[in-house]
């Protein structure tokens, strides 16, 4: 049904100057919404979901609908993909109806099935090692606040997840230079650490994996997600004690010097971060909520229109 089978399973599937356009485009589209109106008229994009959403379903439902086009939301009500029918036939049958399948599914894996089976692109909204649409919209907001992404540095601090994985690997491609800081034993993927180093190298920019809280140092902003990513079966209060020394608090803004706070949502005041952080107006999150929509709708038109 396209002219376009490019899929975006990881955030390595673009290219770094298509990473550049698709942030520029999504300021173009923030900016000049009725431009793009019409933009996906006549195309139907299917919408998979393993995991619940909030960001991530609204974004995806009201964006293709900004650009024209129609979303089919798919849960798994009727039974788990896999299990009543083959993930390899979900992602044929939708090829001969939609133009494009959105999924966020628990595994990454399901993605490289869905896409093997698909005659349309797959993008990845979520899975256990990436999420690509995150990253873009987070870069697009310190963009937007910064003007330049190249020679910004940014902390991310938690535990090390697939938001984390993401942040690493487009941030390198931009030229963003990146200080992951976690504790002992919740680190991030040693193959992702490799390949973003690599791309880091490339663009002159750094990577620095710490489990210090000291060595943090300046940055222009410091990124948290919640302590128990979604189907982690731990307890707070099995993890309290691990993570609390990497609170996001006032002070520790103050001292690295940060200029704004980032968080993906959702999240628990008082836990990662304290009320007085999230709530304040160094917080950017609700700018990066809604840059989830602009971001994933520049990313469908680069692949579904251009």
């Amino acid at each position: 049904m396209t002219q376009n089978n490019q899929s975006v399973l990881g955030d390595l599937d673009l290219s770094p100057s298509q990473v550049q356009d698709i942030l520029t485009l999504a300021i173009d589209m923030k900016a000049t919404p009725e431009k793009y109106a019409d933009a996906l008229k006549g195309k139907s994009i299917a919408t998979l979901y393993e995991k619940p959403s909030l960001r991530t379903r609204v974004s995806f439902d009201v964006g293709i609908n900004k650009l024209g086009g129609h979303a089919v939301y798919l849960d798994l009500q009727n039974g788990a993909m896999g299990k009543r029918e083959d993930v390899a036939d979900f992602g044929a049958n939708l090829s001969c109806w939609c133009d494009a399948i959105v999924a966020r599914v628990m595994s990454h894996s399901t993605l490289t099935t869905l896409k093997g089976a698909a005659s349309v692109p797959v993008v990845n909204s979520l899975c256990d090692l990436y999420h690509p649409c995150q990253a873009l919209a987070d870069y697009m907001t310190l963009q937007e606040l910064f003007g330049e992404l190249k020679g910004l540095t940014l902390a991310y601090i938690g535990d090390g997840n697939n938001v984390t994985h993401s942040l690493m690997l487009t941030g390198a491609q931009l030229g963003v230079n990146l200080v992951v800081l976690t504790p002992e034993g919740y680190g991030v993927d040693a193959d992702v650490v490799q390949q973003a180093t690599n791309i880091a190298n490339d663009n002159d920019c750094t990577l620095t994996i710490t489990t210090d809280v000291n060595a943090l140092g300046q940055v222009d902003a410091i990124y948290a997600d919640t302590w128990i990513s979604m189907g982690d079966g731990k307890s707070l209060e099995q993890i309290i004690n691990t993570f609390k020394p990497f609170q996001i608090t006032k002070d520790l803004m103050q001292s690295a010097n940060a200029k704004y706070f980032m968080h993906c949502q959702p999240a628990h005041r008082d836990e990662e971060v304290t009320a007085e952080v999230l709530d304040s107006e160094q917080s950017v999150i609700l700018r990066q909520a809604e840059n989830r929509m602009w971001a994933q709708n520049a990313l469908l038109h680069t692949l579904l229109v251009k």
